[in-house]
């Protein structure tokens, strides 16, 4: 199984890294995909992309770093993807308007930097998107004609939103929000999205999934979020294993 989205740079992944690795492997967690969330982050990132062969990363600033982060271009995120073949992806990028760290315009703006260097690198991009799904969309359509590589992180949206999404292209990642109580609408759109367009995550050390809720997440938890999935769409848990790593391979180690 692959987690196709983590911070292991964050505490207390971190400082446990080797543990937290060796648990992940232990239920069959094979490969994890490390996120960026800022310049900083990204030293870290590529520290433990190098330390460890399963682990890959992404270069990229999250929405809520933007502020913070207002010179970043498409240029200077290219260089510092800079041949490094551990980095996989941009971001994590997108729009963030339900919390107020940065302002919208600027969201936007660093938004658009990181989809030019994702078509000119020809890397995925990771989008985080909340309360500002239309926004998000509407900016991913205005480079539809460059078929951009989507894959919406944590995707909590309606079937509305998925099927526009879908409609440009977009891969599906599903946390351990799946998981909740109170989560049966997004479990409705689990069960619509095309097979070939879903990957399962962590966000660890955010978002652990019933039953390990009010604890601190990490890779090992995914197996509770794709045990669910397959409940959600009547596959079993090898099922589910194999069609997101293939899913996973296909979008970013794509064959020539």
């Amino acid at each position: 199984m692959i987690d196709s989205h983590c911070h292991l740079d964050h505490a207390p992944l971190f400082e446990n890294l080797k543990s937290v690795i060796y648990r992940a492997k232990c239920v069959g967690v094979n490969q994890f995909l490390t996120i960026s969330t800022s310049i900083k982050s990204f030293e870290n990132i590529k520290k433990i992309a190098t330390s460890y062969k399963e682990v890959f990363g992404t270069v990229g600033v999250h929405p809520h770093e933007s502020e913070s982060h207002k010179n970043i271009s498409k240029n200077s995120l290219i260089k510092l993807k800079s041949n490094n073949d551990k980095i996989i992806g941009i971001g994590e990028t997108g729009l963030d308007f339900y919390y107020k760290n940065s302002d919208q315009n600027t969201q936007k703006k660093i938004f658009i930097e990181h989809i030019e260097a994702s078509l000119e690198l020809d890397l995925p991009l990771i989008i985080h998107s909340r309360s500002a799904e239309e926004d998000t969309y509407n900016i991913l359509n205005d480079f539809y004609s460059k078929k951009p590589k989507i894959l919406m992180h944590c995707f909590t949206g309606s079937n509305n939103v998925a099927k526009k999404l879908l409609n440009i292209g977009a891969y599906f990642s599903f946390s351990g929000i799946i998981t909740f109580k109170n989560a049966s609408e997004l479990a409705n759109v689990a069960s619509t999205i095309p097979e070939d367009r879903i990957l399962v995550e962590t966000d660890a050390p955010f978002l652990a999934p019933e039953p390990k809720r009010g604890l601190k997440n990490e890779p090992s938890f995914i197996i509770h979020t794709a045990k669910k999935l397959g409940e959600i769409r009547n596959k079993s848990f090898d099922e589910i294993d194999l069609l997101t790593n293939k899913n996973f391979s296909d979008l970013f180690f794509p064959k020539k």
